[in-house]
């Protein structure tokens, strides 16, 4: 496709801009057309050929860190390139571009800083936020990823560095949902920071001062959000590692007021109940027949355990019965009515004890599962090593395929190892992790570990809601994510085989989920849109890929 002659950006400035850039793939007329002739080398590329030339340095890196910052650069650099190298070789990238390695990005993020992107909305700029939000060039945005970087996934307040957090969302956004990456935009709230590496860091970049708390806090974030609602009142909003303060209190705020929701909370739980209901097609067992001890009660596991709810009551399980088969476990044991600090979010699931009938022992991780005698384990706990051979022994006595998720991230911090899980109950148990691990061989047999990453779900619930132009997020759309993904999973349903399909498969599973989401938009009444055409045809419509003919070149 030749540059069009009315474009303003010419010369240098067209290399610059990274979605525009061809590099090496400029045609000779465009070349001639844009002022480009001497600025690039003579010979002409296909973006295939860039492609190999672009894994080659990737492969050349010696660290993680090293490719992560390789791959960010070259997204700086040439997004279509970036993003046709990412899908190329998803599941090598996702880890680099994500989980676990945007974990050291983000600790790193002030030593590694090269160039801005995305929007930083600090609060001692707040009289400024009119002109900060003018600022941004996009012409629309139809997705924000927003943090205020308090719960960088399992490393805690990062400060301004959790912008990597936005910033790679967005990526797996386009890679895996096909969101054009025009309309994406990464926002990172600087509200100060409590990590005092940060504050004594004379390289940090970030405003250099404690968190701001209560209601200047809650000021600040409502003027930010009613802000970006009324410059792109269509957008959705993610809210992405808020703390366990804010994160719960914060959605319920605002889930019926914008078009938003909490990824950490609601994707999770998502993608988590559509493993285990891929766990339980693998062994014909139903997840409403199942008995469920969640290890971590914070946002992310009250929000599994809702999630498994609804699934249950969707099959026609009695609500307060599903609620029942539920037991939440925090630092202080079985999470229980007469627990001190209980939070709004866990009340729910907060056993009367006088109701725990013939109960043994205390209230400890190991008695919880001795007594509960559980098929499903889930750790969201960030304590590595938690599951412990004694236990995992104990439940495998009482079950024969154990269900055992150690979705801790980053790596260092997961309950247990995939290996030790298979050899502590020889081979029958059914696993998932939140990092990354490598296939397990053990007796025998060779194991694919499923990665229970919410890159299964958000990119899909995203472009469904975009497709549909949704004014709100609503809990059955959660729901029918987890479904899609649960029967997608089951069509691998070998022995050994992960409990989730390859993670380069991604692209047609959020198709799946985006025709779901848009689907209960429509029927439930909150899209902005009228339907015209098929839901399938509306999603696909949405749909971009990076290829240079597609480029839209206009300024």
């Amino acid at each position: 496709m030749t540059v069009k002659s009315n474009t303003n950006h010419r010369g240098q400035q067209l290399i610059e801009l990274p979605q525009y850039n061809k590099g090496t793939a400029f045609t000779r007329q465009e070349r001639i057309d844009n002022g480009l002739i001497g600025l690039i080398p003579y010979g002409e590329e296909s973006l295939g050929r860039q492609v190999v030339r672009a894994y080659g340095a990737y492969l050349s890196k010696k660290s993680d860190l090293e490719r992560h910052i390789y791959l960010r650069q070259l997204q700086d650099l040439n997004e279509t390139l970036f993003y046709r190298l990412v899908m190329d070789y998803a599941t090598e990238m996702i880890p680099i571009i994500y989980t676990p390695t945007v974990g050291d990005a983000c600790m790193n993020f002030s030593e590694i800083y090269r160039k801005p992107r995305g929007l930083f909305i600090s609060y001692p700029e707040r009289a400024h936020l009119d002109q900060i939000l003018a600022n941004v060039a996009q012409k629309s945005v139809g997705i924000i990823v927003i943090t205020d970087s308090e719960a960088i996934l399992g490393i805690g307040d990062q400060g301004v560095g959790g912008m990597g957090i936005p910033i790679g969302k967005l990526s797996l956004y386009s890679a895996l949902g096909g969101i054009n990456p025009n309309v994406g935009l990464p926002v990172l709230l600087d509200v100060g920071t409590n990590n005092e590496t940060l504050l004594r860091d004379p390289l940090y970049v970030g405003w250099q001062h404690d968190r701001i708390r209560g209601q200047q806090y809650d000021d600040f974030i409502d003027l930010v959000l009613t802000s970006i609602h009324k410059k792109w009142p269509e957008a959705v909003i993610q809210f992405e590692d808020f703390g366990p303060l804010n994160a719960t209190r914060l959605l319920n705020k605002y889930k019926d007021k914008f078009c938003c929701f909490n990824d950490d909370i609601q994707g999770t739980a998502a993608v988590t109940v559509g493993s285990l209901i891929a766990a339980g097609n693998k062994v014909n067992r139903s997840l409403s027949d199942s008995k469920i001890v969640i290890v971590g009660a914070g946002s992310a596991g009250c929000g599994i355990a809702r999630g498994c709810v609804n699934a249950m009551v969707a099959n026609g399980t009695d609500r307060n019965e599903a609620t029942r088969k539920i037991f939440l476990v925090d630092r202080n044991g079985l999470v229980h009515k007469e627990s001190d600090g209980l939070r709004q979010y866990q009340l729910q699931f907060a056993k009367d004890t006088r109701e725990l009938g013939d109960w043994k022992g205390g209230f400890e991780l190991f008695d919880v599962v001795h007594n509960v005698q559980p098929e499903i384990l889930i750790g969201v706990s960030g304590q590595s090593g938690l599951f412990t051979q004694e236990l995992v022994e104990e439940m495998g006595r009482h079950t024969q395929y154990p269900c055992i998720f150690a979705l801790s991230n980053p790596t260092v911090r997961s309950e247990a190892t995939p290996l030790d899980l298979m050899r502590w109950t020889d081979g029958r148990a059914l696993v998932a992790t939140g990092s990354p691990f490598p296939d397990v061989y053990y007796g025998g047999r060779q194991y694919e570990i499923a990665q229970c990453n919410n890159a299964y779900a958000f990119p899909g619930i995203g472009l469904g809601l975009m497709a549909a132009r949704a004014t709100r997020v609503t809990e059955e759309m959660f729901t029918a994510t987890a479904r899609v993904i649960g029967e997608s999973a089951g069509k691998r349903n070998r022995s050994g085989s992960s409990l989730l399909p390859p993670l380069g498969s991604i692209r047609d599973l959020s198709l799946e989920i985006a025709v779901a989401v848009a689907n209960i938009a429509f029927e439930q009444e909150i899209s902005g849109r009228t339907l015209t055409k098929s839901t399938e045809k509306v999603v696909e419509d949405e749909i971009w890929f990076p290829d240079y003919s597609q480029m839209n070149l206009q300024a």
